[in-house]
């Protein structure tokens, strides 16, 4: 007869993994992906690396969780700020204009990064295998998921010019990170760039501001 878990054996393998993925974050924001062993993760959770090993079958296997983990989490703070709609429910209180959302979207993802351009950094570049390559590209579909909704509701409305909001959106993520980039792998946390980058995302969106009414009133 097959050995089955009991919930309560289940949910402690459960907290185990989750302390080692969040060693493994805490290891990427220092060493970064080249930096990171099993050996250095469960020297940083307190355990012993077979334990590391009982989870996670190597590398690639931890980095894909911690992908998922933190991805998901940036994911959610973007569409949070943007407006989006969070776990199948609005968000009411944020910016609702395309344009608004756009920027919030911009501000949010940027500043986010730069306050920790080592993790930021092998989110967005650094050089990693096949496997959490993949799970890059999902991170950044999902950004341009965002960017796309709020594009074609801008188009819908009027606000913007008629595009194809996927290609705008792709476009957007794309120039993001190759603009993060350079300060990211720096380590700078310099938010001067966040305003160029919004100036930038207006100007691909194709916006204008309404011309200033000059009609004179006296």
């Amino acid at each position: 007869m097959a050995y089955r878990r009991t919930p309560a054996v289940q949910a402690r393998l459960d907290a185990q993994a989750g302390v080692i993925v969040h060693a493994a974050t805490r290891v990427l924001s220092r060493a970064g992906f080249a930096g990171l062993s099993m050996a250095a993760v469960a020297a940083e959770a307190g355990v012993a690396t077979g334990t590391v090993y009982k989870h996670f079958s190597g590398k690639s296997e931890l980095m894909t969780a911690v992908f998922r983990e933190v991805v998901g989490r940036e994911v959610a703070a973007v569409a949070r700020a943007a407006g989006s709609v969070v776990e199948g429910e609005p968000v009411s209180d944020a910016p609702r204009g395309a344009v608004e959302r756009v920027v919030a979207a911009t501000e949010t993802f940027a500043a986010r990064a730069l306050k920790n351009p080592k993790l930021a950094y092998v989110l967005l570049a650094e050089p990693v295998d096949t496997t959490v390559d993949a799970e890059r590209l999902r991170f950044r579909r999902a950004f341009t998921d965002l960017y796309e909704a709020a594009v074609a509701d801008g188009v819908a409305d009027g606000q913007l010019p008629p595009q194809n909001p996927r290609t705008t959106a792709a476009g957007l993520v794309g120039a993001m990170g190759e603009v993060l980039v350079g300060p990211l792998a720096q380590e700078q946390q310099s938010e001067a760039v966040i305003p160029e980058l919004v100036g930038f995302a207006l100007r691909a969106l194709g916006f204008r501001e309404p011309a200033a009414d000059t009609t004179d009133r006296r």
